[in-house]
């Protein structure tokens, strides 16, 4: 879309979208549910991602080496499962900007951010605090408790939150560096989701992580709604550490495997603490079964257990999509489909009296628009899935739309805002 296009609301102009888009074809490699047997709107890929239609011939595929090998299929298997992991870490390493040896598919989520802090939140008497954005999603607020919780410490004392000001949705983001400089002394660990699940912001992770090392603080993300959205720079912008679901814009599937980062200044730090399991020994002399735990020199040295490999194999099918059309292709799609979707918001406020507020920062987004509707509860959002939209709910009153890049269209868009409309 050329800067100067002049938007339309019309199911032409958004099919000449459609017509020059470049990446259309994708569209076509997912699955999607149906209403009235017709396509539905899918407008939820900020919670669970579509299935791409090659997912289930790669779980299959492992299904049959398992069928033909039994056990042996750890070695024998078309993709052996002892090493499978590494073929889903160069993909993924792209797409959230790291190394190989930074990045490892693991375990789930808030499990991942447990290990991490394990090693990298080591309060002492003087330098304990954890700060955080408040709002942040709930499994991230019970870790960071927990933790504070296990190391003996006052979560009221020990938990800074940073609120939005009065009035406001989002976080401006001089009160985050305020309280970084304000706890300077006592901040021990600064862990803020990348994207805010709530408003959809967007936060200057590279700003924030310079920011937290000038006190002397270890800096990580939560990247569950920024890993497959944003273009990231975890290496670059010398992150600590990083963890991440793939089960969202990722499209692993529900409950699919894990990932995260850790920088690799950290790797061959030998004195950093961990919860080790055998799967994050080694790899020459694992199967010596010996006494002491010697860590792999990469963020594999987390691992605990050995490889969920039916669920890597559904993250592989999506992961080699990504692969194939690249970070710097979607993220300008999705610049446009977000934008497209703010103006056809805007043009159902000047019928509908600006019942309708985006509260997703213009400048600090990814594909998600996070919309109050004013005067509307829930039922408006159960009467869009009644009429064939998918998007998302959360309390009190805001409904987050997500026009993912890989598989929605500007005609999804189009054929939202007319439901819509017709809905207030």
């Amino acid at each position: 879309m050329a800067p100067t296009t002049e938007l339309k609301n019309t199911l032409d102009f958004a099919l000449s979208l459609d017509a020059g888009d470049p990446l259309k074809k994708y569209r076509e490699r997912f699955l999607f549910p149906k209403h009235n047997n017709r396509e539905v709107v899918y407008f939820t890929g900020n919670s669970l991602g579509l299935q791409p239609k090659t997912t289930s011939a790669y779980i299959q595929q492992e299904l049959n080496d398992w069928s033909n090998f039994g056990v042996e299929g750890h070695f024998l298997a078309k993709n052996p499962w002892m090493p499978y992991h590494e073929l889903l870490t160069e993909k993924m390493a792209k797409i959230v900007g790291a190394l190989p040896k930074e990045t490892i598919m693991m375990n789930q989520l808030t499990v991942n951010l447990h290990l991490l802090m394990v090693s990298f939140y080591k309060p002492t008497k003087q330098r304990y605090k954890i700060l955080c954005e408040a709002k942040a999603f709930p499994s991230d607020q019970y870790a960071l408790q927990s933790q504070i919780k296990f190391h003996g410490l006052d979560i009221e004392d020990a938990l800074i939150e940073i609120q939005p000001r009065e009035g406001e949705f989002v976080i401006n983001e001089e009160d985050i560096f305020a309280e970084i400089e304000k706890n300077k002394d006592t901040l021990a660990l600064i862990m803020i989701g990348g994207v805010n699940f709530f408003s959809g912001q967007v936060f200057d992770m590279k700003a924030i992580t310079e920011a937290g090392h000038k006190v002397g603080a270890v800096v990580g993300f939560d990247l569950a709604h920024a890993a497959g959205n944003l273009k990231l720079k975890l290496h670059e912008w010398n992150v600590d550490f990083a963890a991440w679901c793939s089960y969202k814009y990722l499209n692993s599937g529900p409950g699919g495997v894990g990932g995260a980062f850790v920088h690799e200044k950290h790797l061959t730090n030998v004195d950093l603490p961990l919860f080790a399991g055998w799967w994050g020994h080694d790899k020459q002399t694992r199967f010596l079964m010996e006494k002491t735990f010697v860590p792999i020199q990469s963020a594999e040295r987390w691992q605990i257990s050995n490889a969920p490999i039916l669920s890597m194999a559904a993250c592989r099918a999506s992961l080699d999509i990504f692969d194939e059309v690249g970070m710097d292709a979607l993220t300008e799609k999705s610049r446009n489909l977000t934008k497209y979707l703010e103006f056809v918001i805007h043009e159902i406020n000047k019928e509908k009296n600006n019942c309708l507020q985006i509260i997703t920062p213009q400048k600090n987004r990814g594909c998600q628009l996070s919309v109050v509707a004013h005067g509307y509860g829930k039922a408006l959002y159960t009467k869009l899935i009644t009429h064939g939209v998918i998007p998302d709910w959360r309390e009190p009153n805001v409904i987050r739309c997500a026009p993912v890049p890989l598989y929605n269209s500007f005609e999804d868009i189009h054929r939202f805002s007319t439901i819509l409309k017709e809905l207030l």
